[in-house]
């Protein structure tokens, strides 16, 4: 490393070091907390959506339904696929020294950013009404999940950049300013959603194309922000421009594309799960998408888990500490587990408490919490799974994990929806098919990082100031 880089280097945050040894419980919770926080906001903010569309009528909340999995799709791709190999791949260059790789990083994540952003919208644009249709989308309820998605998804290229640059802080051991970005937004987003919805004054009342605009004026300002602040040189990353190289994009994508593989699995379960209760009504969709973003609560939790996990077992995995990298794996997929079984206790013993937030038909109701008694019960196992998912990305070992998500979809998803299309099952057998493939899941993934051995991928030397304390 040159001097020049040395020097530099002095003046920015040294975060990752003290995260190369001491104990690992709290310092999953410390980089955490941020995340979880923040996430929390962003699921309440989405719920007051919900809340707010409902009052459009049944129609509008059906047709936002069939939206929310393809746009989970995007921002879990993002933020757990790409984004996570972008968070590991920075924080293996930092944990093995290489400043100057860490910094080219975030460039290189930029321009990824930007090919996915526009790739998203351009399917988008192109495929939604297909898509929705093939999902039971019809009538008021297809017009709807077009307006909403056409408005939104114009926006990707935003979203992209607002999930890779937040992820690329996060690998370098700030979750702190991305939460603190995504939280001054909400600030902005929560007033402007209804505004937008309803209108007020001279401003038009949008239905729910105001959601989505709402939604594109809040990843703007998102942007912005992380940019300034990758820029200004404060942290142990900075922005630059600097020339593309090939094994720098492999660094991201090689972690990245393996896991965005198993977000999309993720969602096209999602999908074709949502497809299948579809046939069995518009009462049936509403209750089950009401009941399903109840799924969706446990991703701030887990999401903020996995990103302080991929961070610690990459800077870890980079310095060559294999042993406490696994050691972080398995005390933060145990952490996972704990903290999701206090959501599957609730959901699956008191359903109706949620439903009833947001609709009083009885027949939405029953349905929604039909599903809650039978899947919540074995969200920890999902939890604990999705840890070791994250864990095994830091590790650059992310295949196994993935054909774990591919099994759950298997079962899930095409036998579900097999099920539902060529038999005369009802929806408490798809239900129930679900829950096998959870359990399925966790079991897998468990026996994947048990079975798994994990080596170090840095050989170069590293600069004593980020060697862990003796």
């Amino acid at each position: 490393m040159s001097q020049t880089t040395h020097a530099n280097a002095g003046h920015r945050s040294n975060g990752p070091q003290e995260l190369l040894a001491g104990p690992v419980i709290p310092s999953i919770i410390k980089l955490a907390l941020p995340t979880v926080v923040v996430l929390l906001v962003q699921t309440f903010v989405g719920v007051a959506e919900t809340y707010f569309v409902s009052f459009l009528g049944t129609a509008a909340l059906a047709g936002v339904t069939l939206v929310f999995p393809v746009l989970m799709l995007m921002q879990m791709m993002s933020n757990g696929g790409i984004g996570g190999g972008t968070a590991a791949a920075v924080a293996r260059a930092l944990g093995g020294g290489r400043q100057e790789d860490a910094d080219a990083l975030v460039w290189h994540a930029l321009v990824v950013a930007c090919g996915f952003g526009i790739l998203f919208m351009v399917t988008a644009l192109i495929f939604a009404s297909s898509l929705y249709e093939a999902m039971g989308g019809a009538d008021d309820a297809l017009r709807a999940a077009l307006t909403y998605s056409n408005v939104v998804f114009a926006g990707s290229v935003l979203i992209w950049i607002t999930a890779l640059l937040s992820s690329a802080l996060r690998g370098a051991g700030n979750p702190k300013t991305p939460a603190l970005v995504i939280v001054s937004g909400t600030f902005i987003l929560l007033p402007l959603s209804p505004l937008l919805i309803f209108g007020w004054g001279p401003i038009p009342a949008l239905g729910v194309a105001g959601g989505g605009v709402a939604i594109l004026v809040y990843y703007l300002f998102a942007t912005v922000a992380l940019i300034l602040r990758l820029r200004s040189g404060r942290d142990a990353i900075r922005l630059k421009v600097v020339k593309l190289e090939g094994r720098l994009f492999r660094e991201i994508l090689g972690v990245g594309i393996l896991s965005a593989i198993g977000t999309i699995q993720v969602n096209l379960t999602v999908v074709f799960v949502t497809a299948a209760v579809g046939k069995f009504g518009v009462d049936a969709l509403a209750g089950y998408g009401i009941a399903s973003r109840l799924d969706y609560l446990q991703i701030p939790v887990l999401f903020g888990i996995g990103t302080a996990i991929v961070t610690l077992v990459g800077l870890n995995i980079g310095a060559g500490q294999v042993a406490r990298a696994r050691r972080i794996a398995w005390s933060g997929a145990a952490l996972a587990f704990a903290l999701s079984s206090i959501v599957g206790v609730y959901a699956a013993v008191w359903p109706s408490t949620w439903m009833e937030l947001f609709s009083n038909s009885p027949d939405v109701v029953a349905e929604g919490s039909h599903y809650l008694r039978t899947v919540a019960p074995f969200y920890p196992l999902v939890a604990f799974g999705l840890a070791l998912y994250f864990a095994s990305q830091g590790a650059r070992r992310v295949l196994i994990p993935v054909l774990a998500g591919t099994v759950r979809m298997i079962i899930a998803a095409f036998i579900g929806f097999a099920a539902v299309q060529i038999g005369t099952v009802d929806s408490s057998t798809l239900y129930a098919i679900v829950a096998l493939s959870s359990i399925v899941y966790g079991v897998i993934s468990g026996a994947s990082v048990y079975l798994t051995k994990w080596h170090s991928d840095e050989r170069r030397t590293r600069p004593r100031t980020l060697q862990a304390p003796t």
